[in-house]
């Protein structure tokens, strides 16, 4: 969950709500929906705990059409995607440290170096990421710890309250920073006592990552006067270099730079499963389904997916992109929860049923429903991935009844 976009979002928030109480209050909300999120993802895992993520949820509870447009998204937009803004972030917060180096060189030989870590040995690339998980973690909470007491006091805005309108988009943004909540359900074959310890995660995980976002937020926004800070994507070495000049700003590019990694080898970790997932259940090349060990085709796929994006997208409109697209995913995913849970009844335990499951929908879709409005252009883009991920399943299941053996 720790990756690009509490490292990025910040700045883009300051510019568009005006008020770092305002950001911090929206942080928090996003903090909220995600929890709402992981309480019935963690339901869904406890009923299928299998690997595949919402490509197999949605598969199993609404339809597999709606199974196979999520697994299109998980390939474009849920891995792809933010693997190409995790190494775009991690070339721009180094770039002092690697002059005459484009971000985009730095963050490409990021991907393939963890690409050939997690294709080689399941175990070790576990080791290596729980690793890289726990030291960020550590560094990320010592850094806030240490920068509290140095922050200025608080300085009233003049400037306009914020619409409804742009807190809806700015909670798409975060939605983004909290996505990956959801990550644990994409190895769900692979965890031992999956029914138990996928439901813990989910939630243990996104209470952690919560406060671990206020607390590093709070230094980010009172660090430095709002207007020098707003709509600035290295918001937090900005924020390290008011409070503690040079050495302070290089010491949180190392902390970012290590929490991007750790946010690339996760991605490189889990993604690839519901590529592998697919191509078993017959919806992508049978060439990426995996054999014994680590899915090296499908992890070759969305490694050379994510250098494309990384050399040719901008990040801001990543952002918003990525946001919204994703956010329409797990909105689908948990109302195919409320559908399994009309279907089968109590025998399907789910957590302040049936509130939090209506809450979270509602949410999302209000979120959606304001991006759309203020962000035009990445939303039709977004709902175009979508008509293509239906477009491909139409195809493909022509394919079928043509008699050919789906996307061979």
């Amino acid at each position: 969950m720790i990756g690009t976009g509490v490292f990025t979002t910040s700045g883009f928030l300051l510019a568009d709500l005006h008020s770092p109480w305002i950001v911090l209050t929206a942080w928090a909300v996003g903090g909220g929906v995600a929890a709402l999120g992981a309480a019935c993802y963690g339901a869904l895992a406890r009923h299928i705990p299998e690997s595949g993520g919402e490509y197999l949820f949605l598969s199993r509870t609404l339809h597999p059409a709606a199974g196979y447009v999520a697994g299109w998204l998980s390939l474009l937009v849920g891995f792809s995607a933010p693997l190409a803004g995790s190494a775009f972030a991690f070339g721009e917060y180094t770039k002092t440290w690697l002059p005459g180096w484009p971000p985009q060189l730095a963050g490409t030989l990021l991907v393939l170096g963890f690409a050939t870590v997690h294709a080689l040995h399941v175990q070790r690339g576990a080791w290596v990421q729980n690793a890289a998980v726990v030291l960020k973690v550590a560094l990320i909470a010592g850094f806030a710890a240490m920068a509290a007491p140095r922050l200025p006091a608080p300085v009233p805005t003049t400037a306009a309250p914020a619409s409804l309108a742009a807190f809806g988009v700015a909670l798409v943004w975060i939605s983004f920073s909290y996505s990956g909540w959801n990550a644990a359900v994409y190895i769900g074959s692979e965890v031992r006592d999956a029914e138990r310890t996928l439901p813990r995660a989910l939630l243990l995980g996104t209470g952690l990552v919560t406060a671990l976002y206020l607390a590093l937020n709070t230094v980010f926004v009172f660090a430095a006067p709002t207007a020098q800070l707003a709509g600035k994507l290295e918001v937090g070495r900005l924020a390290a270099e008011a409070l503690g000049g040079r050495a302070w700003a290089d010491a949180v590019t190392a902390i970012v730079a290590l929490a991007l990694v750790s946010s690339i080898s996760s991605l490189i970790m889990a993604g690839p499963r519901v590529y592998a997932r697919m191509a078993a259940d017959g919806y992508l090349p049978r060439v990426l389904a995996a054999g014994a060990g680590p899915p090296r085709p499908a992890i070759a796929l969305q490694a050379g997916l994510a250098l494309a994006l990384l050399w040719s997208a901008s990040y801001e409109w990543l952002l918003t992109y990525m946001g919204f697209t994703l956010s329409l995913g797990t909105a689908a995913t948990v109302a195919g929860l409320i559908a399994l849970r009309r279907r089968e009844g109590p025998s399907l335990p789910v957590p302040g049923w049936p509130v939090v499951p209506v809450l979270f929908v509602a949410a999302v879709l209000a979120m959606t429903t304001f991006t759309v409005w203020r962000r035009p252009v990445e939303s039709l883009f977004g709902l175009g991935t979508l008509a293509l991920g239906w477009l491909a399943w139409q195809w493909t299941r022509a394919r079928s009844k043509a008699g050919s053996p789906p996307a061979s």
